[in-house]
């Protein structure tokens, strides 16, 4: 994919603005919840569900699909590529999963907000789901968190796709991170590892309750 300096420049600040939003607003979501679920002002519980129904899909979906596209723009059309880095491919697949169980828990928020829209809700409406949103909000915003990061730090180096091109390639590239010592890759994986294994128990296992 080639992209002319200015389209590059254009897509780098939609990607950073997109990321950044969605981080904020899952981070506004996570405010909302948490209010929603301590509480005692029976209205003010009722608009927090309101207004997290209204961000969930004006602001954290569009901001989350416009992260992911304009990312994978971004990987495709520069000299970093999408699969010849540890950090960029770990990024791709923790997004990805953030953007599946975000569309699959837009379920529960409607639930929430049209049971708040028809009435408002007791201490224990919904007791159990609601502390679900909570933790949700904040399993995404430490997802997100690490995502950031891996732009930030770019560990683990080069994969072994991402050698093969740098050897047989003599076009211009972005200068390789020095390899780090297994070790550290292996806990820096370890601990992605986790954080999968616990979306997907979470997406098809316990979260499932509460739907």
């Amino acid at each position: 994919m080639f992209m002319t300096p200015t389209f590059r420049k254009f897509a780098l600040t939609a990607h950073v603005t997109s990321s950044v939003g969605w981080l904020g607003a899952v981070a506004g979501f996570l405010a909302l919840a948490v209010a929603g679920i301590t509480s005692q002002n029976g209205q003010l519980v009722r608009a927090s569900y309101l207004a997290m129904h209204l961000i969930t899909w004006f602001v954290i979906v569009p901001f989350c699909l416009a992260s992911l596209t304009t990312g994978v723009a971004q990987a495709l059309a520069t000299p970093w590529g999408l699969f010849r880095h540890y950090w960029i491919v770990t990024k791709l697949l923790l997004t990805i999963v953030a953007t599946i169980i975000l569309l699959v828990h837009t379920r529960p928020i409607d639930r929430v907000a049209a049971v708040a829209a028809e009435s408002v809700l007791s201490s224990e409406s919904l007791r159990e789901l609601r502390v679900q949103l909570v933790g949700d909000a904040a399993a995404a915003l430490f997802v997100l968190l690490m995502t950031t990061a891996l732009s930030v730090y770019k560990p683990w180096g080069l994969t072994p796709y991402g050698a093969r091109r740098q050897y047989d390639s003599a076009a211009p590239r972005p200068p390789a991170n020095r390899r780090p010592e297994n070790a550290g890759r292996y806990v820096l994986l370890a601990i992605v590892g986790v954080v999968a294994v616990i979306l997907v128990l979470h997406l098809f296992g316990i979260g499932l309750h509460g739907h």
